[in-house]
């Protein structure tokens, strides 16, 4: 069982979020820190600005958005980021938020299943 959920930060915070990350490069609208209760805004891991608006959020483009965010995700600059995240799911829960109202076509997905990959690799 992974120690990674991912939910919209628009749902009510919840016992068992944990560590609630907000993984999106803007401040979602309409919502307060208070409100978020997050433990870290880290905006380097979300997909580069030129690359969510060529996305668009057209289920079409996902396949290759995903591969594309993938790659982003590799690189060096990330890399700390990415090795925080595995820290802390290593240490329990973790919550990815995101802010768009598409469910099954974001880049939370996508994050989640990466640091779980990887992290399987490193064990």
């Amino acid at each position: 069982m992974s120690n990674i959920q991912v939910k919209r930060i628009y749902e009510e915070p919840e016992s068992t979020d944990g560590v609630r990350i907000l993984v999106d490069r803007l401040w979602p609208r309409g919502v307060t820190k208070e409100k978020a209760q997050l433990a870290l805004w880290m905006k380097e891991v979300a997909p580069s600005t030129e690359l969510r608006k060529w996305f668009g959020h057209e289920p079409e483009r996902f396949a290759e958005f995903e591969v594309k965010y993938r790659e982003e995700l590799s690189q060096a600059v990330v890399q700390p980021y990415m090795e925080q995240l595995r820290k802390l799911a290593g240490q329990g829960r973790i919550t990815l938020l995101y802010a768009k109202k598409e469910e099954a076509y974001n880049h939370a997905l996508i994050l989640k299943q990466y640091i779980e990959k990887v992290g399987s690799l490193r064990h």
